[in-house]
């Protein structure tokens, strides 16, 4: 490949990356320092505070997003692969499975994980609420249509997510572009009238600021972070885009954009401190505020396009690690693997969302709840970013702590101000994410018993066939394929076939399929065939956490090991099980009876791994647990 068509290819990745990754924190600061100076926050609109006040954001997007995410954690990838997922996947394959680290490590990760989702809801919700609001700004007799109007957008933006976003994807870098663009030329001007806010880029006024206003600026900091929101996309999307396109867009577009905002809007409000009720709607003048209505509407309706994307990965991953139950997932594009659709998270998503929107009614409520998720989950990153470097880069124990620590304590801060506005809307996030953080370990725990029973009660496959062909059982035409579980013995769907149909088939394949902890498996590795004798054989298939399990494909693999399959002459034998609760043993009651419905409702096997249903044969069996 040419240096100009590398350079070609990079330019066509970071605009991408624009449009897709930098949606989030691109429209912060709609919100932002609006709610910074919420007369609630008790913070007094002063020079001085302004100073501190836009020096904090400053410095926060110098330190967290700039060293932190892009120069440290985009480091910690996993073949590629980014999100707390991802990361959590790498730290226990870097951790023994028997340390002491393992378990609590795999519940941080879960955790952030959780708290993702909630982040997902607030997303869109404040998002989209914050850019209607403007027009409150043009005309106060609006003000009782921007929640209906609200939703509206939110219903329709989530009923076309099944079409998948190829489409429209199209438009997303020209859009986010030119809203970066806007930001900057905004930000330029209103510091031309106000070049003093300059002196905000000195780091001595945000240190000053947090020294001298005690409470009050602790209180602040919770609202700072606003500032913040999307870091974790970064990390997430970089298997789409790698990281040199997540970086130079970073530092050549989004960094410079918010910078020269933030600043902008501190220069408007230094000469017009009435502009506080909405800075950015007023940083041109009444003449503008219609055009960044509806420019904003469009750049908010990308940063929740890119949140729903993001929720479909991250449960796609969760399914294929285990902690949660199969669902249906759809391919929205035949080019693109990653863009995927799952119909029972993007409708529960939106009842949730327009929950939010309805519960608290404006973004300055919604504002309260979206600090405390983000701040969680960038904890939960950084305490997992110190495990890898220390257990996968062999980095010394000083290096490690000097590395993570620094950004731990800065977490901490903002996470602990975060929390004091728990019971102003914080609850919400935290309630959405402790009730999947309970949902994942249920099922986890729950296949982990069943698991157990089925070893339990496993007879060994190779003693059975040993058994099995002293006198062989009459062999009809056809091969028939038996799902088998990592730990199974003989699958029950055989052992059910010989006793009702008295027959075998004249070719027999077990087929167990392996989940690993990391996102993809070559395809040259993902198929072993082993032959075990009398015309029976062992297919293992291995896929990563984000391959897309296709077993007829796996099937096909196996030919250049010498096993053919003409798929009109196959049967997949699978054994589905009725998960019974009994008292007493593994979970508390009420978990068992929640993973009892879950499994009921959970997709069947030979639906999740593409099996063509008119070659499917499911035997029932019954797992106590």
């Amino acid at each position: 490949m040419t240096s100009e068509h590398k350079k070609s290819g990079l330019v066509g990745l970071t605009l991408a990356a624009v449009g897709i990754v930098y949606g989030d924190i691109g429209t912060s600061p709609l919100y932002t320092l609006k709610t910074v100076f919420d007369p609630a926050h008790g913070l007094a609109l002063t020079q001085t505070n302004l100073l501190g006040i836009i020096s904090l954001i400053f410095w926060s997007l110098t330190f967290v997003v700039s060293l932190k995410y892009v120069t440290l954690v985009l480091r910690a990838d996993n073949r590629g692969e980014g999100g707390i997922m991802a990361l959590m996947a790498l730290v226990l394959s870097s951790v023994s499975r028997g340390s002491r680290w393992h378990f609590p490590l795999m519940l941080i990760g879960v955790f952030g994980a959780t708290l993702f989702y909630g982040d997902s809801v607030i997303t869109p919700a404040i998002s989209v609420l914050s850019a209607i609001e403007g027009l409150e700004v043009a005309t106060p007799a609006l003000s009782a249509y921007v929640v209906p109007l609200t939703i509206v957008l939110l219903i329709i933006l989530y009923s076309v997510q099944s079409h998948g976003t190829a489409g429209i994807g199209r438009f997303f870098a020209p859009i986010m572009v030119l809203w970066f663009g806007a930001l900057a030329v905004m930000g330029v001007i209103n510091i031309i009238h106000a070049p003093e806010i300059l002196a905000a880029l000195n780091p001595l006024y945000a240190v000053t600021f947090l020294l001298n206003h005690g409470f009050v600026a602790f209180v602040a900091l919770g609202a700072v972070v606003l500032a913040l929101t999307g870091a974790e996309a970064l990390y997430a999307d970089m298997g789409h885009f790698g990281k040199k396109p997540i970086r130079v867009a970073w530092f050549l577009i989004v960094f410079p954009a918010l910078a020269l905002n933030y600043l902008g809007q501190g220069g408007l409000l230094l000469q017009h401190p009435d502009a506080i009720s909405n800075p950015f709607y007023q940083q041109l003048g009444a003449w503008s505020v219609y055009p960044l209505v509806v420019l904003s509407t469009m750049a908010t309706v990308i940063a929740s396009q890119a949140t729903i994307s993001g929720t479909f990965s991250m449960t796609k991953q969760a399914i294929a690690l285990g902690f949660l139950p199969r669902m249906r997932v759809r391919h929205t594009s035949e080019s693109e693997i990653g863009q995927i659709y799952i119909p029972a998270v993007n409708w529960l998503q939106l009842a949730v969302v327009l929950l939010a929107v309805i519960g608290f009614g404006s973004s300055e409520n919604l504002a309260a709840a979206y600090g405390i998720a983000v701040t969680a989950t960038m904890m939960s990153t950084t305490i997992l970013t110190f495990f890898v470097i220390r257990y996968r880069w062999k980095m010394n124990l000083a290096l490690c702590w000097a590395a993570t620590g620094f950004f731990l304590t800065i977490d901490v801060l903002f996470f602990s101000a975060s929390a004091l506005k728990l019971f102003h809307g914080g609850w919400f996030p935290l309630l959405l994410g402790s009730i999947l953080f309970i949902i994942m370990l249920t099922w986890k725990r729950g296949r982990q018993l069943v698991f157990e029973n089925l070893e339990a009660h496993a007879i060994p496959l190779d003693d059975f066939l040993s058994s099995l062909f002293i006198a062989p059982p009459l062999r009809v035409p056809g091969t028939a394929i038996f799902l088998r579980g990592e730990t199974d013995g003989v699958p029950h769907a055989l052992l059910h076939n010989l006793l009702h149909n008295k027959v075998l088939h004249e070719r027999v394949v077990f087929l167990t399929v392996f989940m690993h902890e990391e996102p993809w498996v070559p395809l040259a590795d993902q198929v072993r065939v082993q032959d075990l004798g009398h015309q029976c054989y062992q297919v293992n298939v291995h896929y990563g956490f984000k391959d897309e399990p296709d077993i007829p494909a796996a099937l096909a693999q196996c030919a250049g090991q010498g096993l053919d399959f003409e798929m009109m002459e196959t049967s997949f034998f699978i054994a589905r099980q009725t998960i019974i609760s009994t008292p007493g043993h593994g979970m508390m009651p009420w978990r068992e009876h929640l993973f009892v419905t879950m499994s009921r409702n959970a997709r069947t096997a030979a639906d999740y791994y593409q099996i063509p249903s008119n070659r499917v044969i499911e035997l029932g069996t019954q797992v106590e647990i």
